[in-house]
């Protein structure tokens, strides 16, 4: 599985606008501020909505310090996906963020 830091990431969104990233805290974690272009699935419902995401497209996944996105990652990887996982969640985001 790849990894990136936020720093990376943010220079990412810069540069590519068609990233699919998912932040997969808890839909009232999501709502107290998140990544603009970040979609919420958490990793709660991770499993039931994984026909949501596009397998075609890289994804990115980022939670609040790395953890959860580690396991989501490592399932999306085992289900065919190509993913990174963001080093760091949102503890270490220094970027813009949306209520």
């Amino acid at each position: 599985m790849k990894n990136m830091s936020t720093t990376e990431l943010e220079q990412t969104l810069q540069t590519d606008a068609s990233i699919q990233l998912i932040d997969v805290r808890e839909t009232d974690e999501y709502a107290g501020g998140h990544i603009e272009q970040a979609k919420n699935v958490p990793l709660s419902e991770l499993t039931e909505r994984t026909a949501e995401l596009d397998a075609k497209q890289p994804i990115h996944v980022i939670c609040l310090s790395g953890g959860r996105s580690m396991n989501a990652s490592m399932y999306l990887e085992q289900a065919g996906f190509d993913v990174t996982n963001v080093d760091g969640g949102m503890m270490s985001w220094e970027g813009n963020v949306t209520r």
